[in-house]
């Protein structure tokens, strides 16, 4: 088969996002306005690219990141594979100290190999990885689509990417992002290899409109 050109990104910002509120799966929040003018940044810059398929989260955040691109008429496909991790009894809340210590707790287990650890009522990264495979299969078996658009979720991207690249799942925080990045990746119907890291080129517009403002 030709190469399989995939463009991931992450969902804009979301209030959750700049206030410190956990999201995960069970949080199904919306972009705030800086979320909708990092899609739209990211848009404006790869809109010419010819997507045969875009595919996204159950959640609307990640539709509400690449709605511009469904309006040019680009087929979509929601899959729940590629939802967030959840975070169980955690999300919807404010991180606390306590909690934020209970997190960096939990992330530290992840990077020693303890990948089945879960918070209380949550996912760990191998629940996800179980779920995402699916997800990952399925997309990949589509040979019509050579050029593929996903919009997922922070702590789901870095671990997606571990499984794409055959890394250890201890290894996920290796995988930085921001709100709307971009990797880019080819599939060469055997191994992925990776083309952009965590790329913010297209954000850059944001940041000169905020000079200009303030100036």
């Amino acid at each position: 088969m030709s190469i399989k050109k995939i463009y991931i990104i992450r969902h804009g910002q979301t209030d959750f996002n700049l206030r410190g509120i956990v999201q995960g799966s069970g949080v199904d929040s919306s972009l705030n306005s800086t979320g909708q003018a990092q899609a739209r940044a990211f848009f404006e810059m790869y809109r010419d690219v010819p997507f045969d398929k875009i595919y996204t989260s159950a959640l609307k955040r990640t539709k509400e990141s690449v709605q511009d691109f469904i309006d040019m008429g680009i087929s979509h496909e929601s899959l729940t594979g590629l939802n967030e991790i959840s975070w169980g009894s955690k999300e919807g809340q404010r991180i606390t100290p306590e909690e934020d210590a209970y997190y960096h707790w939990m992330l530290k287990e992840w990077q020693k190999g303890n990948t089945s650890e879960r918070i209380t009522g949550g996912e760990s990264p191998n629940d996800v990885v179980l779920r995402q495979r699916s997800a990952i299969d399925y997309m990949m078996s589509k040979e019509d689509e050579e050029t593929i658009l996903i919009c997922m979720h922070g702590r789901a991207m870095r671990i997606l990417l571990c499984e794409l690249l055959n890394y250890p799942l201890k290894s996920m925080d290796m995988f930085e992002h921001h709100n709307l990045c971009l990797y880019q990746l080819d599939f060469t119907g055997s191994m992925f290899a990776i083309k952009k890291h965590n790329d913010k080129t297209h954000l850059n517009v944001l940041k000169e409109a905020e000079k200009t403002q303030l100036a």
